[in-house]
């Protein structure tokens, strides 16, 4: 007779199964309490494969792809078949790459083929196809060194390369139909939970998968193309790949050839010749431009790159003047409510608007103005005897999270202002399956800096980012297409530096905690990654801005 486990469900529902039966099952028993399929279970808080069965009494919990654990999921599994589907069409010499994220998507490109809208329509059918046919992602653990020896024959020398730099002994691979591939985290049981994706063909060879994400994660949202942010992304790519680094094993090799210094000098004078192309640009333009704007998601190097901006253009013979945003904000008891009932501080209305604008129009008019300063212990406005008045080579900057937001210059004509979108759009990727998101990157300079500058802690920054993804969306995203530049403040080599400051903090979230299971996908992320020390990251770097030893006052 076999043994029978007590399983709990979210610490109230207790419910025996016999030991053998699989998550699977289980998760099908509560089902019911979840709105989209269940991809990935948690057992006493650790990530378990929905494959894997019960061997003890234990405490359960699951993520669907409205989470964002199980979200990365989700996006895996359409990965993996996507890689299925291009080598039943193109053939088994079609190689998929996955280049980097675009518009909740990703775009891809594919090797040793030619294709077209009809072949990614062809490649659509046959994705529909597999996922109707209900494969189970099968797992298999195996030795590193036996998988290693099984993508050299196979030729994959980039699962080769990545697995070279991992100390595990044995890792996990997954196999659909007859292919097998290697994934640094969990996979969905069956190509039928993962029914929701779209294909939009781009040009070049190249494509973007789009998926349901954890704020629309009800269906998948029709592509849009954003020209500036991803002719920013190909350059870029095609720049790492001139230097030779693509993949986390070629930044690995550097860091063991103890190269890394002139990596991080190639990196900064690549950061730093936007600027100087921005400050040329404003220089020569023929336009009487006055105010420059600056806005990007969370952790993209705003402040920083402003601070060196305004070091470019008086570099120049420009008279540079920063303006902040912060200063704007109307008294709380004047403020919009959120969808919990307190105030706002993420809507555009949370700033004095016409304030603003008509500050800025008795600047442009050459009038002295007595510039607002905003107390926030007392939570209102002050004036402090901040006087400015603009002279011929004077520009205000302006960097702030509603700087693209026309409405907060709705009084000053399009001519005078330069409008800049920033954010880290990282290149390097894991392997060519495994794509590093642009929101990671993000989220680890996050957890660094609220770490050193607010004293939070990992698990606050994971609690509060579904919230500033929000944000983001709502008064970000939809501005960045009327800019009149786009910089890239992602650093080829930051990700092993941000190890060195985030995995200890990652690791300090209790296994009990909710936050747990994101905190370990994100510590089996950097496993990819050797670390690399911040001693050559100079004084001035974007980096600085989150890991510490800036020379600039924030």
């Amino acid at each position: 007779m076999s043994k029978r486990f007590k399983v709990t469900f979210r610490g109230n529902e207790i419910i025996e199964f016999d030991e053998g039966t699989t998550f699977k099952t289980i998760a099908d028993h509560f089902k019911h309490n979840f709105n989209y399929d269940v991809l990935v279970a948690k057992v006493d808080n650790d990530l378990v494969d929905l494959s894997d069965t019960l061997k003890k009494k234990c405490s359960v919990d699951f993520f669907d792809r409205s989470s964002s654990v199980g979200n990365a999921i989700y996006n895996r599994g359409a990965i993996f078949i996507l890689i299925l589907a291009v080598k039943n069409v193109l053939g088994p010499l079609a190689e998929l790459v996955t280049e980097h994220s675009i518009d909740r998507g990703i775009y891809c490109t594919i090797e040793n083929a030619k294709v077209n809208k009809d072949i990614i329509n062809k490649i659509y059918k046959e994705m529909r196809s597999i996922t109707e046919s209900d494969y189970i992602f099968t797992k298999l653990s195996v030795s590193r060194l036996d998988a290693i020896k099984y993508f050299k024959k196979m030729n994959k020398i980039d699962k080769v390369n990545v697995l070279k730099y991992i100390s595990n002994t044995y890792i996990n691979l997954y196999r659909i139909s007859d292919i097998y591939d290697y994934f640094y985290s969990k996979m969905p049981y069956s190509t039928k939970q993962i029914n929701d994706y779209k294909l939009t063909y781009i040009e070049n060879n190249g494509f973007v998968i789009q998926l349901p994400d954890i704020v629309t994660p009800e269906s998948t949202p029709d592509y849009i193309h954003h020209e500036k942010v991803f002719n920013k992304f190909l350059e870029y790519t095609n720049w790492g790949r001139t230097l030779g680094i693509e993949n986390a094993a070629d930044l690995n090799r550097v860091v063991s050839e103890a190269k890394i210094g002139e990596l991080v000098n190639l990196a900064e004078a690549h950061y730093n010749s936007q600027l100087a192309h921005i400050s040329d640009e404003i220089y020569n333009s023929k336009k009487d431009i006055k105010i420059v704007l600056i806005a990007g998601p969370s952790s993209s190097g705003k402040t920083t790159t402003s601070k060196k901006l305004d070091i470019y253009l008086r570099s120049k013979g420009f008279i540079t003047h920063p303006i902040a945003l912060d200063n704007y904000f109307i008294e709380l008891d004047k403020r919009d409510l959120d969808k919990d009932g307190k105030p706002d501080f993420e809507s555009v209305n949370a700033l004095d608007i016409e304030l603003f604008n008509k500050n800025l129009t008795d600047l442009l008019d050459g009038k002295k103005v007595n510039l607002p300063t905003y107390n926030f212990l007392l939570a209102k406005r002050e004036y402090n005897n901040n006087f400015l008045q603009l002279g011929e080579k004077d520009i205000i900057i302006v960097e702030g999270l509603h700087a693209l937001n026309d409405e907060l210059t709705k009084s000053i004509s399009k001519d005078r202002k330069y409008k800049i979108y920033i954010s880290p759009l990282t290149q390097l990727n894991i392997d060519r399956h495994n794509h590093i998101h642009t929101s990671d990157i993000r989220k680890l300079r996050r957890i660094c800096r609220d770490s050193k500058t607010r004293g939070h802690e990992a698990i606050d920054t994971l609690r509060m980012w579904p919230s500033v993804v929000e944000g983001e969306r709502n008064n970000i995203y939809k501005f960045q297409d009327d800019v009149d530049t786009v910089i890239n403040s992602s650093l080829i080599y930051e990700i092993g530096v941000l190890k060195t400051y985030v995995e200890p903090l990652l690791f300090k979230v209790n296994e009990d905690d909710k936050e747990y299971p994101e905190a370990l996908r994100l510590i089996n992320f950097l496993r990819n990654f050797l670390p690399i020390p911040s001693d050559d990251v100079p004084a001035d770097s974007v980096l600085r801005e989150f890991i510490g030893g800036s020379c600039f006052k924030y």
